[in-house]
C-alpha cells in the first residue's frame, strides 16, 4: 500500500484539529508544545496540499471555512480511530473511553434513549456522550455523529439497522376533550373530531395516523386545527389540555393514562406500531466506546409496556 501522508502531513494534521478545538493558534501551539509560528505553517501546509482554505484568519480570531468544517469532522474521526487502534493493539485501553455522538428523535430520547445512557455513564464513566435531540436527517460524515436512531430503515446501503425496538401507537385524548365532542367508535368517527397533527421537518408532510382493522394495517391522513413542528412531545401537551385526539406511543403517554389525564379510544384498531432503528456507518474499525454503546442498546431491550387498560 502506497503512503499518502508523511510524518510532518500527520503531524499537521494534529496541529489543525487542535487550533479547531481551542480555535486559537497560540492555544493549540501551548497544548502541543510548539510555536504559533509553527501551528500556522502546518495549517498552510495543508491548505497548500488541499487547495482549499481551512481558516478564515483576522488579527484576534480563527474562524472555520465551510470546507474547513467538513475537513476536521473527518480529521477527528480518523485521528480518534488511531488512537483506539493503538490502545487496542498495546492493551491499554481495557475499559471504553472518549467521545460518542448520538441523535435520536424527541419520544425516543426521552423516554429510552437517555435513561439508559445515564445507565450507560454510570457503567463508562470514561465516556464522554453529546446528545443531539432530533427528526433531522443527519449527515455522518460531515456532521461527526457515531450512532442516529431513526424509525426507517435508510436507502443509503452505507449504513448498517440494528432494530431496536417495534414500539406501539395508541389513540388518546383528554377527558374533557372526549366529554365535550363525544368518544369516537370507529374510523369514520375521525372526521368529526380534532386530530392533532405532527408535521414531519424532513418531508414538510403531517405524519399519518395508524392502524389495524381486523388484521389489515391501515394508514390514513387525519386532520385537525392543530400541527406541531419540531417537538412530536408538543402533539401529547396539546391533548393533555382538551385540543384534540393524538396518536402517540404507548410508551410515551402510558403514565398519562395510567392516571387518568389521557384516556385510550378506539381500541378495536389497535395494534399498530412503528419501529426504531439504531443506525451506524460501515466501518472496518468501530472504536471501542461505539461498539459497547450499541451492544448496550441492542442487548438491553426498553421495559414491556403495560397491557391495554
Amino acid at each position: 500500500m502506497p503512503r499518502h501522508f508523511d510524518d510532518v502531513q500527520l503531524g499537521s494534521i494534529e496541529l489543525f484539529c487542535l487550533a479547531v478545538e481551542f480555535a486559537s493558534f497560540t492555544a493549540a501551539a501551548n497544548a502541543a508544545g510548539v510555536t504559533p509560528a509553527a501551528v500556522s505553517r502546518s495549517v498552510s501546509r495543508l491548505e497548500e496540499r488541499l487547495a482549499v482554505r481551512l481558516f478564515v484568519r483576522t488579527t484576534r480570531h480563527i474562524r472555520l471555512t465551510d470546507a474547513g468544517r467538513s475537513y476536521y469532522e473527518q480529521c477527528r474521526q480518523a485521528l480518534a480511530q488511531l488512537v483506539d487502534a493503538e490502545r487496542e493493539v498495546t492493551g491499554r485501553q481495557k475499559a471504553p473511553s472518549g467521545e460518542i455522538r448520538i441523535s435520536a428523535p424527541t419520544p425516543y430520547a426521552h423516554y429510552r434513549l437517555l435513561p439508559r445512557l445515564a445507565e450507560f455513564r454510570l457503567l463508562y464513566p470514561l465516556v464522554k456522550v453529546t446528545v443531539h435531540v432530533s427528526t433531522r436527517n443527519i449527515d455522518f460524515a460531515e456532521e461527526g455523529y457515531d450512532l442516529v436512531v431513526r424509525g426507517k430503515a435508510p436507502q443509503d446501503t452505507s449504513l448498517i439497522a440494528r432494530p431496536l425496538e417495534d414500539a406501539e401507537l395508541v389513540i388518546a385524548a383528554s377527558p374533557a376533550y372526549l366529554q365535550e365532542r363525544g368518544t369516537p367508535a370507529s374510523l369514520e368517527d375521525l372526521q368529526n373530531h380534532d386530530c392533532i397533527q405532527f408535521e414531519l421537518s424532513s418531508s414538510g408532510r403531517n405524519v399519518p395516523w395508524l392502524f389495524v382493522d381486523k388484521g389489515k394495517s391501515l394508514s390514513l391522513q387525519t386532520s385537525g386545527n392543530v400541527t406541531c413542528l419540531e417537538d412530536y412531545l408538543a402533539t401529547i401537551t396539546m391533548a393533555r389540555h382538551g385540543a384534540g385526539l393524538v396518536q402517540a406511543y404507548r410508551f410515551v403517554v402510558q403514565d398519562d393514562m395510567a392516571r387518568g389525564s389521557l384516556v385510550e379510544v378506539l381500541r378495536d384498531y389497535g395494534g399498530a406500531s412503528r419501529p426504531f432503528l439504531l443506525l451506524y456507518p460501515h466501518a472496518r474499525h468501530v472504536p471501542l466506546r461505539v461498539r459497547t454503546l450499541i451492544e448496550f442498546l441492542t442487548d438491553h431491550p426498553p421495559l414491556t409496556s403495560p397491557s391495554r387498560y
